[in-house]
């Protein structure tokens, strides 16, 4: 489907089958219980294991990753799921050296020690990494905060028997659509765009294959990493208006790119859409947008403090 079709189904999809009487928004239903006389076998036993709130939320997600989804209280949340569900003692994982640094704490200080062996490469030198023996490949593309950019397609082609995973914040799955490009699952915090209202922690791990997403269910019921319906509303309704506020994010970037890279207090900038830009030829093959971020270098950081000072 394209990203209009995709947006489409998630507006639809609860009118769709909805029953005469019943609230056309999304209910928050926050039991942790359920009632379960007789044998317990019921969609919905514990809160822990799956509620209701959550379960529509990963619903819409679902639609716009086109893919099975598993909601996290964080993005972080979402990463350590993955990397816990599929990395053994002995493993190798590639994962990148200028990406999200938590990711590389969490790998540092709490899966090394444990015999993960970790392997830090830049993510503008990915596309030629030396990949051999990994058991997982983690990308995050467009990189957060620089902005670099990889190729999926090319790694997935010489990923031999790796899982391939890609942190798909910066672009959401409106822009860009990891699974499709050769990913095995792509990671989101849906704190940012998805969520869109600064108020809630979101999170969540989509992909294909019941083997690779199902372990990851099963980490998060077993680890306690369970969204609240609270939240899971929260993020439910930034999704309807994605598509709006990111068209608008996208097109202001486009604007104040160029601009900013002219000023004269401006030292450096990385914008993916700038036709200039190291990562502008990958970006524009396998991204539908060049995304709403912009990375600025002033000269020092005075002029960086003026500069967020003035900034509405």
């Amino acid at each position: 489907m394209t990203p209009q079709q995709r947006v489409l189904a998630l507006l639809h999809r609860r009118m769709a089958g909805i029953e005469k009487g019943a609230p056309t928004g999304l209910p928050i239903v926050p039991s942790t219980v359920f009632h379960l006389p007789g044998e317990p076998a019921a969609p919905f036993t514990y809160a822990r294991d799956a509620s209701p709130t959550v379960r529509e939320a990963e619903a819409a997600l679902g639609l716009l990753e086109e893919a099975d989804c598993v909601l996290f209280p964080s993005g972080m949340a979402a990463i350590a799921a993955v990397l816990h569900a599929h990395l053994r003692p002995g493993d190798r994982v590639v994962f990148p050296a200028d990406g999200y640094y938590t990711g590389r704490l969490l790998i540092e200080e709490f899966l090394a020690p444990m015999g993960v062996e970790a392997v830090f490469v830049p993510t503008r030198e990915m596309d030629g990494a030396d990949l051999r023996g990994a058991r997982m490949i983690f990308l995050e593309t467009p990189s957060n905060p620089c902005l670099d950019v990889c190729d999926i397609p090319r790694i997935a082609a010489r990923r031999g028997g790796a899982i391939l995973v890609v942190d798909n914040t910066a672009a959401t799955p409106l822009l860009q659509q990891p699974l499709e490009l050769g990913a095995d699952l792509t990671v989101h915090a849906g704190t940012k765009a998805l969520n869109g209202h600064s108020d809630v922690l979101a999170g969540h791990v989509a992909g294909r294959d019941p083997a690779l997403v199902e372990p990851v269910r099963r980490w998060r019921k077993l680890a306690g990493a369970v969204p609240g319906p609270f939240e899971a509303w929260a993020l439910h309704r930034g999704l309807e208006t994605l598509e709006v506020r990111l068209a608008r994010m996208v097109a202001t970037a486009e604007l104040l790119a160029p601009r900013l890279a002219a000023h004269p207090a401006v030292r450096a900038l990385r914008y993916p859409g700038l036709p200039g830009d190291p990562a502008h030829s990958v970006a524009r093959r396998q991204m539908a947008g060049f995304g709403a971020l912009i990375g600025i270098t002033f000269a020092d950081a005075d002029t960086a403090e003026r500069f967020l000072a003035r900034a509405p």
